[in-house]
């Protein structure tokens, strides 16, 4: 094995490893005293993993290598996290502003619901078509814990790819557009009983997975898996078969909207360069 290179943060370089094997590259770490890691590689890949390894050291917590480990990721690791943290704190800092205006207005509006202020709020924000502000307003009302966090996990996570990949204007624009066309679809087939950030959610993987297909050479913004597992879940909204209610309107129309962005972006970029 050739040395790659060292780490003193054992979870990531955990990451690292299960992303190299996503790729179908080898690699194995090891430290004797379970804080510093020393990475290692088979000596026919050590030119290939050189620039994975140069995108890591620029980002050790970016999405990608998380959803490796979840993927292909062993539970057993002969490395200790002791003194380790998740350092949360520091992430959301790093977030773009719109990431943590989003998360945050989303957190304090569900926080007033639960005090009791449910009925003037939501009448506020409820989608009305004469008021144009209220065509986005509903992406940031939730209505359960469980809604608020599964939509969040998401849009920091794959908002946080597309910005850091594609720049921050592509994520402003995408929320905009999205929203309004996920909020119109859902009033337009259904009525205006509705909210939660999923169909922006939907319209960032939309995104995700149509600009990864266009820029093969690119690091994919968004696993395969999880792209299966957020269609199936699309399919069974509108199966009416899930023990919740879903906008399932919302959802479709973001997909196509973040799909169709994705298509759009690329158009006009390859015309910029010709």
């Amino acid at each position: 094995m050739i040395e790659l290179g060292s780490l003193n943060n054992p979870r990531a370089a955990q990451g690292f490893i299960d992303y190299l094997k996503s790729q179908g590259l080898q690699g194995e770490l090891r430290s004797t005293d379970g804080s510093t890691v020393i990475i290692s590689v088979l000596p026919e890949h050590f030119h290939q993993v050189q620039p994975l390894w140069a995108e890591f050291t620029q980002n050790p917590n970016h999405a990608r290598y998380q959803q490796a480990s979840w993927e292909v990721g062993s539970t057993q690791s002969p490395l200790k996290y002791q003194g380790q943290s998740l350092n949360l704190v520091a992430r959301f800092k790093a977030l773009s502003w719109l990431n943590q205006t989003v998360s945050i207005l989303s957190i304090v509006i569900y926080i007033a619901f639960l005090l009791g202020g449910f009925e003037t709020i939501y009448t506020t924000l409820q989608f009305n078509p004469a008021e144009p502000l209220t065509w986005i307003t509903p992406a940031i009302v939730h209505f359960s814990a469980m809604h608020i966090v599964f939509n969040l996990v998401w849009w920091v996570s794959l908002g946080d790819n597309i910005e850091k990949q594609c720049g921050k204007l592509s994520l402003i624009g995408l929320f905009v557009v999205s929203a309004l066309i996920s909020n119109w679809a859902q009033y337009l087939m259904v009525g205006p009983n509705f909210g939660g950030l999923s169909g922006v959610v939907y319209a960032l993987l939309g995104f995700c997975w149509i600009h990864s297909a266009l820029n093969p050479k690119q690091p994919a913004l968004v696993s395969t898996a999880i792209i299966g597992f957020m269609l199936i879940w699309l399919v069974l909204g509108f199966a009416d078969v899930l023990f919740i209610g879903m906008a399932n309107w919302a959802h479709l129309g973001g997909l196509i909207s973040g799909m169709a962005y994705a298509v759009t972006t690329s158009i006009l970029k390859t015309k910029s360069h010709n």
